[in-house]
């Protein structure tokens, strides 16, 4: 918990979008942190003592059996509510208001709200002005019940075909609620809603990169001491701000172990190596290992063994590197906050397994290691943030995300020597393509993926049975949903003619055009 800004706190009731909502409120620079509603009670309050709270929405009735509700003790905190969808329901059941469901009650995507003819600063540049009595604002809507009666003390501020209570409020305790979602995309304005609402809660808006960076190499030092610290360094983004800010925390305390399992793109190794050295000057052992995990990986062709086996090799040779560190006490790892929040999900049920996830998870209590993790209060927008704060290259920051197995899972089928070298060459060919037109920072990952299949062409006047490669190239803000990237058919022929003449052993491109979902973003 940070204890130094203004502190929002997100009641989570399991909507599939809460997180979401923080990353709202972090783009206007207020500090937040969701929390599961079965983990907040009034002891919980008053400890974090929050400055504003939002309930966000989730799947239940109000009426169902055990249903989720937020502690007693929030209404009395005297700091502004608000409730999003679920969030108004609970409000209003809380609060001497009726929930009712059943047919005719529900509303699922577009709808447009209309306003009353109440007015408050709550919805100041919401309603546009100029469309007068007619003015009516596009939100997204995903709720089965609605409220057919308002709490005492609330009056309403805007209505949509099922939802009579889209927007209320009780203007003298600063309670706030609205039917709809503002976090989605789908809701063009609802980043003003949540602007107007930390106004109104009187936040300063000084969560900054710049705060973040000072207070947490000050907190690096108060927790390592004179103790040294490991780093598993990836060559991500992630692991790489990691490493940054630790070394310029505790300089020659930190050791960076950097393992190259001979799945990486074209001269990645390389230049991951330099830039670290040349430009840090802080302790790196490159630990050269492709012949370990190639050989491991060979003949193998099921996904999930693929993962695992790296995921096994990766923690063997880091612990291997690890031991030879003198007096490490510490590991440290580029946690995230979404991986926080997963962790402590209210459901506390188990999720279907899509894939393994390659780290260096068992490594602490195996090695007898205290975890640093720097980042577990960021996203991954702000972890670029915290990077260019520290200086690292743009053209570094700015790199598509890459899995931890690399290129195994872009290689569909067993594992060569022969095919990762023709995919890394035609995969450079591909980004390169994507940078020359100026595409690549729209673009949230793109990659070539080599086929398992082999198909008939003519070069020349002879027959080729080469591979066959497919492009990927998606679109998405966090990687939880994601769309294909529309590029053109100039831009498509163009790609296929220059992997198939520079890159010697394609002779055919797809182009993958499968959205997340139903489709993952990697192949495997």
């Amino acid at each position: 918990m940070s204890q130094t800004h203004d502190r929002l706190l997100i009641i989570d009731f399991g909507s599939q979008v809460t997180q979401l909502i923080a990353r709202r409120l972090r783009e206007l620079n207020v500090y937040c942190e969701i929390h599961p509603y079965n983990r907040v009670d009034d002891g919980f309050l008053k400890a974090f003592a929050p400055k504003a709270v939002i309930f966000s929405g989730g799947p239940a009735s109000v009426y169902w059996e055990n249903a989720p509700m937020p502690p007693k003790g929030v209404f009395d905190l005297g700091v502004p509510i608000l409730g999003i969808c679920y969030g108004q329901q609970v409000m209003m059941h809380c609060l001497g208001g009726h929930v009712e469901g059943g047919h005719g009650t529900a509303e699922f995507g577009k709808a447009f709200v209309t306003p009353t003819a109440l007015t408050h600063p709550f919805l100041h540049g919401w309603f546009p002005a100029e469309a007068g009595p007619q003015a009516q604002e596009q939100v997204w809507m995903s709720h089965g019940d609605h409220v057919s009666k308002i709490a005492p003390g609330f009056q309403v501020y805007g209505t949509s075909p099922n939802a009579p209570f889209a927007i209320t409020a009780d203007p003298e305790r600063h309670f706030y609620a609205v039917q709809f979602h503002p976090e989605v995309h789908h809701t063009p304005k609802g980043a003003q809603l949540y602007e107007n609402f930390v106004k109104l809660a009187g936040f300063k808006g000084d969560w900054t990169m710049g705060a973040y960076r000072a207070e947490m190499i000050e907190k690096i030092r108060a927790q390592v001491g004179d103790k040294k610290v490991i780093c598993a360094l990836s060559g991500g983004v992630d692991s790489s701000v990691t490493g940054i800010l630790l070394h310029e925390a505790i300089g020659d305390q930190l050791t960076c172990v950097f393992v190259d399992h001979g799945l990486l793109r074209l001269g990645e190794a390389e230049q991951v190596v330099q830039m670290f050295r040349e430009n840090y000057n802080l302790n790196l052992i490159h630990a050269d290992e492709k012949d370990l995990f190639l050989g491991a990986l060979e003949g193998v062709s099921d996904p999930e063994v693929k993962r695992k086996t790296i995921g096994k090799l990766f923690i063997d040779v880091f612990q291997k590197y690890a031991t030879q560190i003198e007096g490490a006490e510490f590991l440290a790892q580029g946690t995230l906050y979404p991986d926080v929040i997963e962790s402590v999900s209210f459901s506390g049920g188990p999720s279907v397994t899509i894939k393994s996830h390659h780290n260096v998870g068992g490594l602490p209590e195996k090695m007898g290691l205290k975890l640093v993790e720097p980042l577990r209060e960021l996203f991954k927008d702000e972890v670029r943030a915290l990077g260019r704060e520290l200086g690292l290259p743009s053209s570094f920051i700015g790199r598509h995300p890459f899995p931890g197995p690399g290129l195994a899972i872009r290689c569909p089928g067993e594992i060569t020597r022969e095919k990762l070298d023709i995919l890394r060459r035609a995969d450079a060919v591909y980004i390169d393509q994507i940078r020359k037109h100026g595409l690549y920072d729209e673009i949230w990952q793109a990659f070539a993926a080599i086929l398992p299949m082999r198909t008939v062409g003519v070069m020349g006047d002879g027959r080729t049975y080469d591979y066959a490669l497919a492009l990927r190239a998606v679109t998405s803000v966090d990687g939880m949903t994601a769309d294909y990237y529309p590029f053109t058919h100039e831009f498509l022929g163009e790609t296929a003619t220059r992997i198939i003449n520079e890159v010697k052993g394609i002779n055919r491109v797809f182009y993958d055009c499968t959205s997340k979902p139903p489709g993952t973003i990697e192949l495997e």
